[in-house]
């Protein structure tokens, strides 16, 4: 009965029913590899970006006007909604923008809501009745609305041609269900243009909205009603729209004196197309110039496949170039982002398979070929169980899942490990058949095992509730860890039992020194021969696959066999016997240990301090795009614009020209699509642009440092006067703010301009490192004229200042008459304004007559030119005007440059502020980055607090002794000397988020060996030996199983640490492995598998010292503070029966 009460049931019932467990062991691998295969794919995860905008849009109206009439009024009602963290607004020409942003943890489609509500609260408050004024609109953002890809379509047609062919393939994406949007970029927009000459409308006395509302009322497509003759209910359709253009300029228009008016006798009337807003270059290696190109930019739907998304989108040009298209038309492909999903997961899926080999061959050595199978299989059936559970979940599978996968490769073996090792342990003894043996040792490690898989878990749990971008982001970390290491103790405990009964075998030294070719070996031989043939007819890469098993094997049979059977008999109890010495004499000189450790954390933070590289946030490898951003003056056209650019670009192409082998794109791209992605300001800009540079991956660029290719690039595109130029790579993960943000604040705007000039001159004359460009984000050099209206004067003559605005709008800006539908049933709109050289010239707008009947004078016909009344001056006013929390604020933005560090550059940036004189009624602050950064710290170090306290409390549980958690919960500072000294010493870089995410890690694995240690330790001495030899004991026995499980974690991070990888796919089809170090993943996770790496392996080793010498101490301070001395088990039931005895 003691036997069976050490019983795990589950386990129990696992080895009575084998077969029911292999038809679930097959249903998991099957269902597993399903799931893999059908979870949608892409490189970071779509994510919700806490953030709601609010659009406006107010014809004719300056900034200031824009901000008191739309942008103060919204702001108001949206203030107090619940969750909002911020408001920010940027006023401007025409346009109010207004961001919310909510608390990570608030729904975005509650938000989306909310802000809707609040929008429809202050409508009361916005302008009414104004033709001019557009009802808000309310939109939210995700990841997933940036293009996955570009195409680029041109040749020797015009630019109509051109749209037509674009139209037609953005018609047909569109239909796709993974598509939500497809935007065109240098494409033309088709219009009725009626371009009225000012001078022959006020000759025939109408005016603008006599044409817009004629024009209106004749173009109808509608229905009277019905009626019902001889017992039929018929409707009555009326069908009067527009066929052409000539059936436009045909009308006409009744003037005041009830005389008909053709319009094509006081206007142009033309089938042409708007004034081309965006333009669009394309330059390619098989191209030696830049090609005009029409673009479309493709975005997803979140959480849809965007590798089939972009299979679809390929096969589909294919299948048009063949079919429809003319072989003139050439399309290209450009930024495809499956590429790249690609590569980061393939590379990412090879790198786990490297370090699985890697782990199969050290559990090996340690535990046998056999048993190290059991162990291994644990990763793909926990990683099938995850997968299984990830669609459920809404997960997809991206780099972020992929490295959790990775991460949890060398400790899902842990459980495993500990269950299979006490079967060996057990079952060798000879006295246990392998059945009870793996009932036993399942039973009698469960409660350790369990614990330490609590601990592993309870540091992942708070950085679930990460409640920012970054968290959002890295979500899928910690749930994805947890998931997969549950499932590995169902591996362990149901499935590693019924392995070892069916396979397990006892070991005896030497009995692989004269392997033979035996029946087995022949036998297998032959099955894999025949797999072999099988695995041919089906691929090659399969086939080739089988052969490298079946060379394996036989290397395994005839040679590793004997040299595992060596190391674990001869070479390995020697290191363990020099281990047990060593620790002889550590554990008499204790506190000398323990202060020697102490010594090390000093230094460790002396080291990082003196010669430690400052911190960045978050990590950046080798640019995969070069963005040059360009920003014209206030003011300038896109026609003027596209001017500039194309010199920039030329000087582009120059630099890259030596390089070009790795360069797969330049683009160019003018107003639509040319912002900046960490601009909160994501609008069209007729006065900025962007030149892209797109290279190769990172295995194809030949070694070639594209770090030195930006660089020359930035150098090249100086020295454009009053052309603001920005030169960056793209951003690495999750969606973050500018590296340099310098907020000014206040509520003048002039105060505010003079200030942040004032501090940019003061800067740049400071000649800090680092920094790229400070660009003010407000100016005052719009160009602009004011219409001075002598109100009194208007006011006598009948006309207000509304109809002076409105008529001047439609004059400039023109006005929507009504609807056109092309034969193709494609809507555009007919629109109505002054003919090109009178809407251009001041002089003739300032001429403009207002034609009106005057009822103060019997209904007599007036026509009053808008100089009678107005004056002009020519000035300069805000570019726009920004503010945050319902206050101005001016921005001073810059990247960093390469290789300075962003949290240098602000540190030297805040000491030369603090000499800066400023106004009493101005304020400044650094925002941006740095303002993420500190929240992300801030949350980092309340993370780390929370899982020292859950470890804290599931070691209470288990061994209800505050001293011995201590002991244990001490590996967690040996594991930060470790990171400490590990990157000081090899300076490198730490990246905030990414060591502290790994120290959070550290925190539950390094802690398992503690337990291991001191649980040991416990059961020895309550069996009876002394607490010297039970120390001693302990790190004999558990060193093999805490060095095993701690190399098993390391050598799966290190593939990942070092940048290796091997294309077992190439390598298995092809012969080639394309084998590589470097790219963009060990840049991304590079800092978090150093962090792992260093912690583990520094606090495995001072654990295998530093814990007997604690536990000794600990013994001696409690016989000091208590005079108990610590008993062994024997010497407690004596004391017992002794006591007993005495009562009696």
């Amino acid at each position: 009965m003691k036997d069976l009460k050490k019983e795990f049931g589950p386990s129990s019932w696992a080895i009575d029913n084998k077969t029911a467990i292999y038809v679930l062991i097959f249903m998991i691998t099957v269902l597993g590899l399903v799931s893999y295969n059908n979870l949608p794919k892409e490189n970071f995860p779509d994510i919700e970006i806490p953030k709601i905008f609010v659009s406006t849009t107010f014809l004719g109206q300056s900034p200031q006007n824009v901000e008191n009439l739309v942008t103060r009024q919204i702001e108001k009602k949206l203030k107090s909604l619940k969750g909002l963290k911020k408001v920010t607004s940027n006023s401007v020409q025409n346009v109010s923008i207004i961001t919310a942003e909510f608390q990570a943890n608030v729904k975005i489609k509650d938000a989306k809501i909310d802000v809707q509500d609040a929008v429809d609260k202050a409508k009361q408050d916005l302008p009414q009745n104004d033709n001019n004024f557009k009802e808000p609109v309310v939109s939210d953002v995700n990841i997933a609305d940036l293009p996955i890809l570009y195409i680029n379509i041109s040749g020797d047609y015009d630019l109509k041609r051109l749209k037509e062919y674009a139209d037609l393939l953005k018609d047909e994406i569109e239909s796709y269900k993974e598509i939500s949007k497809v935007d065109e970029v240098g494409a033309l927009t088709p219009e009725i243009q009626i371009n009225v000459d000012m001078n022959k409308m006020a000759a025939a006395q109408i005016g603008f909205a006599d044409i817009i509302q004629a024009v209106g009322q004749e173009n109808i497509l509608s229905s009277a009603g019905t009626i019902k003759t001889d017992g039929v209910r018929r409707s009555i359709d009326i069908k009067q729209d527009f066929k052409n253009a000539d059936e436009v300029a045909a009308m006409a228009i009744r003037n005041p004196k009830g005389q008909a008016v053709y319009l094509r006798d006081i206007a142009e009337i033309k089938d042409s197309f708007l004034e081309q807003e965006s333009y669009a270059r394309l330059k390619t290696p098989e191209n030696s110039k830049f090609k005009n190109v029409i673009t479309l930019n493709v975005s997803k739907r979140a959480g849809e496949n965007l590798i089939e998304a972009s299979d679809k989108i390929n096969e589909l040009i294919k299948v048009k170039q063949k079919s429809v298209f003319p072989k003139g038309l050439n399309i290209t492909v450009t930024g495809d982002q499956s590429d790249k999903t690609r590569t980061t997961l393939n590379d990412l899926i090879n790198t786990i398979v490297i370090g699985f080999i890697l782990v199969t061959v050290i559990l090996m050595f340690f535990m046998g070929t056999t048993n190290a199978i059991f162990v291994a299989l644990s990763v793909p059936l926990s990683c099938f169980i995850a997968f299984m559970v990830m669609p459920w979940i809404g997960f997809t599978l991206n780099m972020i899942v992929l490295f959790s996968f990775l991460l949890a490769l060398g400790i899902v073996v842990d459980d495993a490990i500990v269950v299979i090792e006490n079967t060996h342990r057990i079952f060798a003894n000879g006295k246990v058949p392998i059945k009870e043996a793996a009932k036993m040792a399942a039973g009698e490690v469960f409660l350790p095992v369990f614990s330490g898989t609590m601990t592993t878990l309870a540091p992942f749990v708070p950085l679930a509730f990460w409640n920012s971008i970054i968290g959002e982001f890295m979500f899928f970390l910690p749930i994805t860890l947890i998931i997969t290491l549950l499932a590995s103790l169902v591996v362990a405990y149901i499935m590693n039992p019924v392995f070892a009964v069916d396979f397990m075998e006892p070991h005896h030294p030497g009995e692989h020194d004269n392997q033979k070719f035996d029946k087995k070996t022949r036998r297998a031989m032959i099955y894999m021969a025949v797999a072999a043939a099988i695995g041919y007819w089906i691929n090659i890469g399969i086939g080739n696959l089988v052969v490298l098993i079946m060379v394996l094997y036989l290397i395994n049979h005839f040679f590793l066999l004997k040299v595992i059977d060596r190391f674990q008999n001869n070479a390995w109890p020697k290191f363990q016997n020099w281990y047990a010495r060593w620790l002889e004499k550590a554990v008499q000189r204790p506190l000398t240990m323990l202060f020697g450790t102490f010594g090390l954390f000093i230094l460790s933070i002396v080291l990082l301090v003196t010669i430690g590289k400052t911190p960045e946030f978050f990590p950046s490898g080798d640019p995969n795009f070069a963005y040059v951003y360009v920003t014209m003056p206030i003011g300038t056209d896109q026609a003027t614009t596209n001017e500039i650019t194309k010199k920039i670009e030329q000087r582009v192409a120059k630099v890259v020209e030596p390089d070009k082998d790795i360069v797969s794109s330049i683009i160019s791209n003018v107003t639509k699509g040319v912002t900046d992605p960490q601009d909160e300001d994501q609008g069209d800009y007729q006065n900025k642009s962007k030149v892209t540079v797109a290279f190769e991956e990172f295995g194809k660029r030949n070694g070639k440092d594209t770090k030195v290719i930006l660089a020359n690039i930035r150098k090249a595109v100086q020295g454009f006067p009053g052309v603001k130029i920005a030169v960056a790579q793209e951003a690495s993960g999750p969606p973050v703010q500018k590296d340099i943000s310098i907020e000014i604040i206040g509520d003048n705007l002039d105060s505010l301009v003079k200030t942040g000039s004032r501090l940019k001159t003061y800067l740049d004359k400071q000649n800090i490192a680092g920094i790229e460009n400070l660009v003010a984000d407000v100016q005052n050099d719009k160009p602009d004229i004011v219409f001075d209206i002598d109100r009194e004067r208007a006011n006598r003559e009948g006309i207000s200042t509304k109809t002076i605005n409105d008529n001047l709008g439609a004059a400039i800006f023109g006005a929507k008459a009504a609807d056109f539908r092309n034969t193709k049933e494609d809507d555009y709109q007919i629109k109505v304004r002054a003919m090109e050289e009178q809407r251009s010239n001041i002089d003739e707008l300032r001429n403009l007559k207002i034609t009106y009947r005057d009822l103060a004078t019997g209904g007599a016909i007036r026509q009053v030119p808008i100089s009678a009344f107005t004056d002009i001056r020519y000035t300069n006013t805000f570019s726009n005007i920004k503010r945050k929390q319902q206050r101005r604020v001016l921005t001073l933005g810059s990247s960093v440059i390469k290789p300075y560090n962003p949290n240098d550059v602000n540190a030297n940036i805040l000491r030369a502020i603090g000499n800066f004189k400023k106004d009493d009624n101005i304020s400044i602050r650094q925002g941006g980055g740095q303002e993420d950064q500190m929240e992300a710290v801030t949350f980092l170090g309340g993370a780390m607090a929370t899982s020292f306290g859950l470890i804290l409390i599931i070691l209470m549980i288990q061994f209800n002794s505050i001293g011995k958690t201590l002991i244990i919960i001490s590996e967690i500072f040996l594991s930060i000397i470790g990171v400490f000294l590990g990157v000081s010493i090899f300076g490198m870089t730490m990246a905030i988020v990414m060591t502290g995410v790994g120290i959070i890690a550290l925190a539950g694995v390094v802690v398992r060996n503690g337990i291991l240690l001191v649980e040991f330790t416990d059961m020895l001495i309550e069996q009876g030996v002394n607490l010297h030899d039970a120390v001693v004991e302990a790190g004999h026995t558990r060193m093999t199983p805490v060095l095993l499980t701690a190399t098993a974690a390391i050598l799966g991070l290190i593939p990942l640490a070092v940048g290796f990888n091997i294309d077992f796919v190439g390598l298995f089809t092809h012969f080639e492995p394309h084998i590589h170090f470097g790219g963009d993943n060990v840049a991304f996770w590079g800092p978090l598998a150093w962090t792992m790496i260093f912690g583990l392996g520094f606090a495995t080793v001072i654990t295998l010292i530093l814990v007997p010498c604690m536990y000794i101490i600990r013994v001696n301070m409690k016989n000091y503070f208590f005079g108990k001395k610590e008993l062994s088990g024997v010497e407690k039931r004596k004391l017992e029966v002794a006591e007993a005895e005495a009562s009696v």
